[in-house]
């Protein structure tokens, strides 16, 4: 058996047992790995449905052009679908989003226009107000806006909730969703509290979004909104597809604890998810009181964890968050090692005989360079060397006609691998600014001499 296009295999995703992320939460904790569909992730099911209810009326026309404004997974759904179907795309993103995201729209041969994460919706920089005027600029165009568009939920009434019914047999009790455009948890939750109103539906909210007060008092707050890393989950306003009565309740987990769940969720179960399947976790870790051992809970796990290989799966990225607190030396762990001395400097109005005086003295190779007590650049003596090989008269000249470009600058969470990768023929040494604001160097000796210490 074959299938005759890419679409037909969307959806029929595996439910999967979790054994040892939740060994502590009460009950039987199965997801849904929605990375098993084409393009990645749940939003296939979504783009596709959203797409194919344009057609049947009318607003979205042969050869046209779809555009819209995603964080990359949606994105990804249409593109796919537009290819199969012939029509062209034009994506508006956030600089929230990851560059994986970015670079697999435009693999799908879409154009993608990236827009400040910190406006307001209204503001006509923002990815919302882009993708609107350019709906109406760009002839035979349709935007499917997939917060407010009710094919969205629809798709998952049609799907996701069936397929779910079907796979547990009808004995679940519990579905566990982060909540972005709504159209996942309110299409899923209606299909499975219709068929068994005591199915508790929970929502993943995020620190910085205005839905879990929103559903708690009905009052919609801007002093809740602020920015925020998790991707995929919260808003700063209220989609149509959020079902706000099919929702039972919600639940905040903060961006550190989803972004090193995410991570978790890779190194303990062996599956590769997004952001928001970390948020979900963690929601559902923090709610475990509220479950039996005989519940059944199902947690969606909406993308793959590709698209955060330069966030949640980089080291760097997390420490520089203060995300990371591990055993792996940094900056202010080698600085401990090593012996307090006074950096020697050079002032960039010194003399290049001084400078070669100065090296020859202290027995050092590079001097950074300052000016006006800010560090400016370097000298090495590998400069000083060529500099007077083709001009022996630079003698007099001051440094500043010589120096390079000065050693790169870590903060003190940076890692010892990124600082040996900083390290190399150019850089004898990288610069950091301790808690006093003291500046120091290190270089590659202190770093073997804190690993063998």
């Amino acid at each position: 058996m074959w299938y005759n296009n890419i679409l037909e295999t969307i959806g029929n995703t595996p439910l999967v047992k979790l054994n040892t992320i939740t060994k502590g939460v009460p009950g039987t904790i199965l997801a849904k790995i929605e990375t098993t569909n084409p393009g990645n992730s749940i939003k296939d099911r979504m783009a596709v449905k959203m797409i194919e209810d344009a057609e049947k009326s009318g607003k979205l026309k042969p050869g046209g052009t779809i555009i819209e404004g995603t964080s990359g997974n949606t994105g990804m759904g249409l593109a796919m679908a537009a290819i199969i179907k012939g029509y062209k795309c034009i994506f508006t993103t956030t600089d929230k989003q990851s560059k994986e995201k970015v670079d697999a729209l435009r693999a799908f041969g879409a154009e993608v226009i990236v827009c400040p994460t910190n406006v307001e919706p209204e503001d006509p920089r923002s990815y919302y107000s882009v993708s609107s005027r350019l709906e109406r600029e760009v002839p035979n165009s349709w935007k499917p806006n997939q917060y407010d568009n009710l094919a969205n939920s629809q798709a998952h009434y049609e799907q996701t909730g069936p397929e779910i019914w079907e796979q547990t047999e009808g004995k679940i009790t519990h579905l566990v969703v982060g909540v972005g455009t709504g159209g996942t948890i309110s299409g899923t939750g209606k299909y499975l509290k219709e068929k068994n109103p005591n199915i508790k539906i929970w929502g993943i909210d995020t620190y910085g979004s205005v839905f879990k007060k929103y559903k708690e008092t009905g009052i919609f707050d801007k002093d809740e909104i602020y920015p925020y890393i998790t991707e995929g989950i919260g808003e700063d306003f209220l989609p149509a597809n959020v079902n706000f009565d099919v929702i039972d309740l919600f639940e905040k987990v903060t961006d550190k604890d989803a972004a090193l769940m995410t991570r978790d969720i890779a190194r303990k179960e062996g599956i590769f998810v997004g952001n928001s399947a970390g948020a979900a976790i963690g929601g559902l870790i923090q709610l475990k009181d509220k479950l039996k051992p005989e519940d059944v809970v199902v947690v969606i796990f909406h993308d793959h964890g590709s698209r955060y290989m330069g966030k949640m799966y980089n080291e760097d990225w997390l420490r520089e968050r203060g995300f990371l607190q591990d055993e792996k030396l940094t900056a202010k762990s080698i600085l401990a090692k090593k012996e307090s001395t006074e950096i020697v400097t050079l002032d960039a109005q010194k003399s290049v005989l001084e400078a070669i005086n100065t090296v020859k003295s202290m027995n050092i190779s590079q001097i950074p360079v300052t000016q006006q007590g800010m560090i400016v650049g370097k000298i090495a003596e590998s400069d000083i060397l060529s500099a007077l090989l083709e001009n022996p008269g630079l003698k007099s000249a001051p440094i500043s006609e010589i120096m390079t470009a000065t050693f790169p600058f870590v903060d003190l969470n940076t890692s010892i691998d990124k600082i040996s990768s900083l390290i190399n023929k150019e850089n004898s040494a990288v610069l950091v600014e301790d808690e006093t604001g003291k500046i120091e160097i290190i270089t590659q000796y202190d770093i073997i001499n804190a690993i063998s210490g």
